[in-house]
Parts: structure tokens; sequence; C-alpha cells
């Protein structure tokens, strides 16, 4: 199914000929047009950078509320690794 798209802006991209040659055998090998498939690229390259900022942001702060001294820990279970 082909993605209609109102309101269009279209760009010029220059890529090197061995990106441009692999980006139409991955295209071609998908039955789609080159500007379909830098379509995808670009809306995975958000969603990737997107998906990661809410992970840090999730993650930030994660140790605050626990009893155990965060470097302690690391420290412990960096040394069981010199046990083997």
């Amino acid at each position: 199914m082909m993605t209609v798209y109102d309101d269009v802006m279209r760009t010029i991209v220059d890529l090197p000929e061995d990106q441009l040659a692999a980006l139409d055998a991955w295209r071609e090998a998908r039955g789609v047009s080159r500007a379909e498939a830098v379509r995808r690229a670009v809306a995975k390259l958000l969603d990737t950078d997107d998906a990661r900022e809410e992970a840090l942001a999730a993650a930030w702060g994660l140790w605050k509320a626990r009893a155990v001294n965060g470097l302690a820990a690391q420290e412990r279970l960096r040394g069981e690794w010199d046990d083997r």
C-alpha cells in the first residue's frame, strides 16, 4: 500500500555512490521507491532518538531512592568478575 502525502516537501540529498547502491538494493528487494525508502529511514531515525531519550529520562536518578550506595554495589559486582 502506498502512503499519500498531502503536504510534500521536496529536498535534495547527496549520497556517496556506495550508499546509493546499497539503498537501491534495499528498496528494490522491498518494492518501494527511493523516496519511500528515505522516508522510512528518517522516520526510524527519529523514532529511535525519541525512544532513547525517553529511556534515558526514565532511568535518570534510578538509584536515588535505594538504601544501598550505587558505587559500592558496582564495585562489589565487578569484584565478582575477578573471582572467576
